[in-house]
């Protein structure tokens, strides 16, 4: 059974209607099944199982508590960005020492707090940040654990914003400078260089890139202990790829693991995987109600009230996600463009989208689990939605929906 269903032409995520969680929490709603985001991440402990392996979770994904919660109870790791993706990991039970913290821009407070806990490592992802990270565990008289995110130029033949393994991306440190970093970083007395680290970009369905890529990192692993520095593990990052409509593929976990341990070979090396997307994005949707419907000389288009500020990901990537009736109703279809409230014209969920509505009607935007809710806004000072995970038969509230009021509680009129 899918994580969201049809039953009698009504839409159930498990055996809870998602008409009967609208009606209970609200509209516009994320709807989150417990059981779909274990089942995606036991796929990457089984595929591995035979090999040394750490699965950290993207928390930039979706970084909502209750999920990270399920991921920290099967004994998930976690990939960090933030000191605050570090505090919410640290609240929803993650341990420190399965926590590795990525990005190019860590703060010396984002280090301090990072070492104070003992997180498992940093992603290095330039010289500059080495040193700092050298410098700032010196002053605290600690050692800091070290993996370099290297860019191999490869090309992820992915959207241009989400690719990030080439050498016009802001990410890593180029194959060039990597070996003179990792010489310098074994120089120090206050760094233990650990791994070696890459990230190509997101939503990948091939497997040569992930292939491409590996190898280069296993041929740097080898010069390097050639030269007396000997890392334990290999991190080959996320970015797998999730099938968005009827047209796309999904990428095979299975078969991406194999080509991972294929390019790893026998070197006895903990392979370390960092998936996002393909933990939770087909394991929730945005519930939104249609408020009006209405034509412009033979183009149509249904008002709903969820809006870009609630999901950025079409007008942000021009994205395409999946959007049906929750009610099975027998009524004329029509093309229409699904818009929000929101005062820009590029404030859509989908265009041209064959539907039979009416207004009041619920809506369905699939596979919004992923790069959805984490990325709201308040733009128009819209409160943000409500979050809900179906565990079972039985729905939580994961977060509770914003009021108005607590948009500017922390604003101050002039004296």
């Amino acid at each position: 059974m899918t994580p969201f269903h049809r039953q009698s032409g009504s839409l159930h995520c498990n055996d809870l209607s998602l008409s009967s969680l609208a009606e209970q929490f609200g509209t516009p709603l994320y709807v989150y099944n417990r059981t779909a985001i274990e089942t995606a991440w036991q796929e990457f402990s089984d595929a591995l199982q035979d090999r040394k392996h750490l699965i950290c979770y993207a928390v930039k994904a979706n970084s909502n508590l209750a999920v990270l919660d399920t991921l920290a109870r099967l004994g998930s790791g976690f990939d960090i960005v933030s000191l605050g993706e570090l505090k919410r990991v640290l609240a929803a039970g993650g341990k420190p020492e399965k926590i590795v913290f990525s990005g190019v821009g860590k703060t010396t407070q984002e280090m301090e707090s990072a070492l104070e806990v003992g997180i498992r490592c940093f992603n290095v992802e330039s010289d500059s940040e080495l040193s700092r990270l050298a410098d700032v565990a010196a002053a605290h008289g600690t050692v800091a654990p070290v993996s370099l995110r290297i860019n191999p130029d490869v090309d992820a033949k992915t959207h241009p914003y989400i690719s990030t393994g080439l050498k016009e991306n802001k990410f890593g440190i180029s194959m060039a400078d990597a070996m003179d970093c990792y010489r310098r970083g074994a120089e120090s007395n206050h760094l233990a260089l650990r791994g070696i680290d890459c990230h190509i970009g997101s939503q990948l369905m091939h497997l040569e890139p992930y292939a491409d890529a590996v190898k280069l990192l296993v041929e740097m692993v080898d010069r390097l202990s050639a030269e007396g520095i000997h890392l334990s593990h290999i991190d080959v990052g996320g970015g797998q790829g999730i099938q968005y409509s009827a047209h796309d593929s999904t990428l095979d976990i299975t078969s991406w693991a194999q080509c991972v341990k294929d390019a790893v070979g026998q070197r006895p090396l903990e392979i370390m995987v960092e998936p996002g997307r393909y933990i939770v994005g087909q394991a929730g949707v945005l519930l939104t109600r249609v408020e009006y419907l209405k034509s412009n000389e033979g183009r149509h288009f249904a008002v709903v009230d969820a809006a870009m500020n609630d999901l950025i990901r079409p007008a942000l990537y021009d994205a395409w996600q999946a959007i049906e009736t929750v009610e099975t109703l027998d009524r004329e279809p029509r093309l229409y463009d699904v818009v929000g409230p929101v005062c820009e014209s590029a404030d859509f969920l989908g265009k041209q989208r064959t539907l039979a509505i009416a207004e009041h009607d619920l809506l369905c935007v699939r596979s919004a689990g992923a790069y959805a809710f984490v990325m709201s806004s308040n733009y128009n000072t819209r409160p943000r939605a409500a979050e809900v995970m179906v565990d079972g038969d039985s729905a939580h509230l994961a977060r509770a929906r914003e009021q108005a009021t607590d948009l500017f509680a922390d604003e101050f009129l002039l004296p």
